[in-house]
């Protein structure tokens, strides 16, 4: 099985290709640069790189949210035209989920954390039993602080990973009472491999989607949304 990753729910542009149990390729910035400037033209390099015929491939995977409203829609649009124009499935990987899978086989529990701004974060608690991915608390918005009393409340060791650690650091150290760490760099963020890894598993699961039904799953509100929504509110007590 061949599948082309794509995650661009964050910071982080990355692409890969993996085949089976083998990473071909992955392609990974994290760079102040917007993804529309950067997907294509990595994806395209990455396919030179090593020859890959796009009819090879048996699926599209895409990291399917949460994560940044333009980042999830340009994921989104990328790999709903790669489905449509190559007749493939489309596989979405809950992001929060692929990004607890970098830190396969770590003993203890796994928090990513994203940043969602206003002192919330899109998290979930994850471990790894005899092998098996375990879902403690799926990925969802929370508060930091709630987040935070939920890892307390396990009272197991914790490693914390994404872009929301150095953002909320202080918290951190003030706040957690079990032993904790931080994940290292080459982990501690989006990686389009974690994406093909855990859409394999869905594929043979039969979670997949054609590219018409694919959509992004956002989780809450975009800033311009709940700014419409309080002007709307206000209106109404006015009248």
């Amino acid at each position: 099985m061949k599948i082309l990753a794509i995650d661009s729910s964050g910071l982080v542009a990355s692409v890969a290709v993996a085949e089976d149990d083998t990473l071909l390729a992955e392609y990974t910035v994290n760079y102040k640069k917007t993804h529309s400037q950067t997907l294509l033209p990595m994806m395209d390099e990455v396919t030179r790189m090593i020859d890959l015929d796009l009819q090879s491939l048996d699926a599209i995977a895409v990291a399917g949210g949460p994560g940044s409203f333009t980042g999830l829609r340009i994921g989104s649009a990328t790999a709903k035209g790669l489905g449509l124009a190559l007749d493939l499935p489309l596989v979405s990987v809950p992001t929060v989920d692929a990004l607890a899978w970098n830190l396969y086989g770590f003993s203890g529990n796994i928090c990513p954390m994203m940043d969602a701004r206003r002192s919330q974060v899109y998290t979930g608690i994850y471990s790894f039993e005899a092998g098996e991915f375990v879902t403690k608390r799926p990925q969802e918005p929370m508060a930091v602080a709630d987040i935070l009393q939920a890892v307390n409340d396990l009272g197991q060791d914790v490693i914390f990973l994404g872009d929301g650690v150095p953002v909320y650091r202080e918290m951190i150290l003030k706040q957690v009472a079990v032993p904790y760490q931080f994940a290292p760099a080459h982990l501690n963020r989006q990686r389009a491999a974690s994406v093909a890894v855990l859409a394999m598993q869905y594929y043979k699961e039969g979670k997949i989607q054609t590219a018409d039904e694919h959509k992004p799953e956002y989780m809450r509100l975009s800033q311009a949304e709940r700014e419409r929504a309080a002007q709307k509110k206000e209106e109404g007590q006015k009248v």
